[in-house]
């Protein structure tokens, strides 16, 4: 079984790179003159670009100025889907000082670290310090707020933002939006932005010429991709609606670890790879989560986004780099098949006291106990999990694999609880005389 499922991944992986596309050509957002945005693809939708080829060198030649996307860094992560999520991380810095063109600067689309530990902040520090562009703006994931409501976080990296960490700032010319979409989700929920931070929005933007080119970026994607696994923003659609007097918009986000792109009017969605593991594509395994691939394919479904922005010709060219360039990554056209071929899962029961935390569900869901009974919550993920009630009756600190929670059911009722990190996962525990 194992050696069939390596034959359909090699399959899969020669097929990108005999899919006719033509690997030198780049997404181009051109021909705006106010009336709208136009796509225009050379040999198709490009989703993967290692910077030294010639296209990316000529892309920055011709540009006013380039960044970079990186994301999902994971620091602290040490599972086997990535053993050594510093190393991926420090190949992409490399990667970015190896290019041509040195970046204007770097942006990270959040979960910096695993656990929001002071000491996987200290390292993505260590390695981001190496990088040529030492310019970097930050968005949080919800990895990045586990702990303090986020306020390390906001201590390292959130000074002169507002509330949870939105801002925004200007580049020649562009008009750059860093919003936060991970705190405060409601059980059953996808990411949100909350009223407060809509409220900003809307008055950052207002005055703005409609000629200005706007770029948002979050973690969570701005556009509901998945709700079944939480990939999408509930308030998304109100947000987006203050940026559609804009020609150019383009949306960063980050959190689905692999690259999706859509187009919606004026507005271009665009979501990266991480630098430290892939996840499935949507649909294509029991959940979401950390998969493991064979190690010398590991580097290609890892990478980084390469922006190029041409102020007079208003052009955009976004061009996403695996980690290891010698072959293409996973197609970003909704990516199923090739994902799908590395994603495995399973499925199993628990005793009516124990709630297994494995593929992104409680299970059993629901159970019934008498008063008195002690319930425990064990985490079988490679990706931490909380227990939080949503009556506000218990709430479990981050729970890394392995790692239980146990409370104690002593009044009659029903009590819902959720994932803080994970809002769809939700679970309910009657008591019973």
């Amino acid at each position: 079984m194992a050696d069939k499922k390596q034959d359909f991944i090699d399959q899969r992986l020669q097929d990108l790179n005999n899919d006719g596309v033509d690997r030198r050509g780049f997404l181009k957002c051109m021909a705006w003159a106010g009336t709208g945005l136009v796509w225009t693809l050379s040999g198709g939708v490009p989703v993967s670009r290692a910077f030294a080829q010639g296209a990316g060198e000529h892309a920055a030649k011709g540009a006013d100025f380039t960044f970079v996307q990186i994301s999902d860094s994971h620091i602290g992560f040490s599972k086997p889907a990535n053993p050594d999520v510093t190393a991926t991380l420090q190949t992409a810095i490399n990667k970015i000082n190896a290019m041509p063109h040195k970046p204007d600067f770097l942006i990270h689309t959040g979960d910096l670290s695993q656990l929001s530990k002071p000491s996987e902040f200290d390292t993505l520090d260590q390695v981001l310090r190496g990088a040529s562009p030492k310019q970097i703006y930050f968005v949080p994931g919800e990895h990045d707020m586990l702990t303090d409501n986020g306020e390390q976080y906001l201590q390292r990296y959130g000074k002169d933002t507002k509330g949870a960490g939105w801002y925004s700032f200007d580049h020649k010319g562009v008009h750059f939006v860093g919003l936060v979409n991970v705190v405060n989700l409601k059980a059953g929920g996808l990411g949100s932005l909350g009223h407060e931070q809509l409220e900003w929005l809307e008055d950052d933007l207002k005055g703005r010429s409609a000629s200005t080119p706007i770029v948002l970026f979050a973690h969570i994607p701005l556009w509901t991709i998945y709700p079944d696994w939480g990939w999408g923003t509930d308030d998304s659609e109100q947000a987006l609606s203050y940026v559609k007097r804009f020609g150019c918009v383009t949306v960063l986000n980050g959190h689905i670890h692999q690259v999706m792109q859509k187009i919606e009017g004026k507005v271009s969605f665009h979501t990266a790879m991480s630098t430290a593991f892939p996840q499935p594509a949507p649909g294509t395994a029991p959940s979401a989560g950390p998969m493991k691939v064979p190690a010398d394919q590991l580097q290609r479904v890892l990478g980084i986004t390469d922006v190029n922005y041409l102020v007079s010709g208003t052009s955009l060219a976004i061009i996403d780099s695996p980690l290891d360039s010698s072959s293409s990554a996973m197609s970003g056209n909704g990516g199923g098949t090739d994902m799908a071929a590395m994603a495995s899962g399973g499925a199993s029961t628990d005793s009516p006291t124990e709630v297994k935390i494995d593929n992104f569900a409680f299970t059993p869901g629901a159970i019934k106990v008498k008063p008195g009974t002690q319930v425990t919550w064990i985490n079988h993920d490679d990706i931490p999990h909380t227990v939080d009630s949503t009556q506000g009756k218990f709430k479990s600190a981050a729970l890394d694999t392995d790692q239980k929670f146990e409370f104690r059911f002593t009044e009659p009722g029903e009590y819902p609880y959720y994932c803080r990190m994970h809002p769809k996962m939700t679970g309910s525990i009657v008591v019973q005389s």
